[in-house]
């Protein structure tokens, strides 16, 4: 063991390599299209405030293959990230005494802007079901709502749980916001990466239903997070976001904001219209692959348990068992001491809402994961209670 410590320190820590960089090998249209957009010299210049026309035509184009009724390019705002389209719509929600139903497990930064001082918006945590697979706890939502309550939040597919919610699942959650008079913000960057028996569908399917506020980016089905393009989509063919001001407030917070780098937006169109499904399908076969060997090797590790199969994007999240370990008394120090002695970084659970809870991401190469869960498995064995 000491000798294996000492090598590994004069390693780079686990994952050593991204997913990205075989799979921007196979396909080169999007950097074709920036350099491209880059070398005509138009877009030296700021970028609109809306975005690129061309580009929130291109976004429009490209969600609409899912919808059953039409976006106009003027229904798409164009951010940094998927970030900055989280950071403009908690914004433009904000106001005295307000709150919002964010889910737990979730992504951490709702939380954060939430609680932002300027955002004057309460973030109120519904509960996802392991043992429903990970489906909204619905009751608990109407029991957490109240005359306050703006909006909920729905990632799907989901970050941290891997899971894919259902066409009826979904439906169901959007009936409830109707009736309880909220709006849904749908955190769909993860659009597409689906590889389990349930499709992907977009909430904004049912935007006939209740108001729905698409957040995207490029940066996961595309594997380029670095470039930064994102957008937030009203999807409301009702006009319910229009007529109350809401669209005025997020051209408003856009006024104030940064913007995407104007020649990445140029290369949008090109980026959506002519990548090849076979790059798509590399993304999600081995996604599927490195899930099936998350799940089973999980099953290796005794103190560790995976309640439910990943069915998409890129994470799991796992049960610990603190009670059969020596020398560690929850998550965190499970993950401190974990990356300190095998250089292996997975996230404590407390961070995303579930102490004693851990999430582990397998987007990596396969060997790369291998190696990591093996060292997770022996890390544990290293601890394990002496019976």
């Amino acid at each position: 063991q000491s000798e294996r410590k000492g090598q590994e320190t004069r390693h780079s820590p686990w994952p050593r390599r991204p997913l990205g960089v075989s799979l921007l090998s196979d396909s080169t249209v999007a950097e074709d299209a920036v350099v491209d957009a880059l070398r005509t010299a138009h877009y030296n210049c700021y970028s609109p405030t809306l975005g690129v026309p061309s580009a929130r035509r291109g976004i429009a184009d490209y969600l609409n293959r899912d919808l059953p009724y039409k976006l106009s390019p003027e229904d798409v705002y164009l951010t940094l990230g998927c970030s900055q389209a989280i950071e403009i719509s908690l914004s433009v929600l904000a106001r005295p005494g307000a709150n919002i139903l964010i889910p737990r497990p979730g992504y951490p930064l709702y939380e954060i802007h939430a609680a932002g001082s300027n955002n004057n918006l309460e973030a109120r945590h519904y509960d996802l079901l392991p043992e429903k697979r990970w489906e909204v706890d619905l009751d608990g939502v109407e029991a957490l709502a109240d005359e306050n309550t703006v909006a909920i939040v729905i990632i799907n597919p989901g970050n941290p749980c891997g899971n894919v919610f259902s066409y009826q699942h979904l439906q169901k959650i959007a009936r409830t916001a109707r009736n309880l008079g909220i709006i849904v913000i749908a955190d769909e960057v993860y659009n597409h990466l689906a590889f389990g028996s349930t499709p992907y569908v977009p909430m904004g399917v049912f935007g006939s239903i209740v108001p729905v506020i698409t957040l995207g980016s490029i940066s996961k089905r595309w594997i380029v997070p670095g470039w930064r393009l994102g957008w937030l989509v009203t999807s409301d063919p009702n006009g319910i976001l229009q007529n109350s001001g809401f669209v005025d407030s997020i051209k408003g917070c856009l006024n104030a904001a940064s913007h995407p780098v104007t020649f990445i937006q140029a290369a949008v169109p090109r980026i959506v219209d002519e990548t090849n499904e076979a790059f798509f399908a590399k993304i999600i076969g081995l996604l599927k692959e490195t899930a099936d060997i998350c799940y089973e090797r999980i099953k290796e590790i005794p103190c560790i348990t995976c309640p439910v199969k990943p069915q998409g994007a890129m994470f799991v999240m796992v049960k610990l068992n603190v009670s059969m370990l020596e020398d560690i008394g929850d998550d965190l120090e499970f993950c401190l001491k974990l990356a300190k002695e095998e250089s292996v970084i997975i996230l404590p659970g407390r961070t995303v809402g579930m102490k004693n809870w851990l999430r582990i991401a397998f987007a990596a190469e396969p060997a790369t994961l291998e190696d990591g869960l093996e060292r997770i498995k022996a890390f544990c064995q290293r601890h394990a209670k002496k019976q």
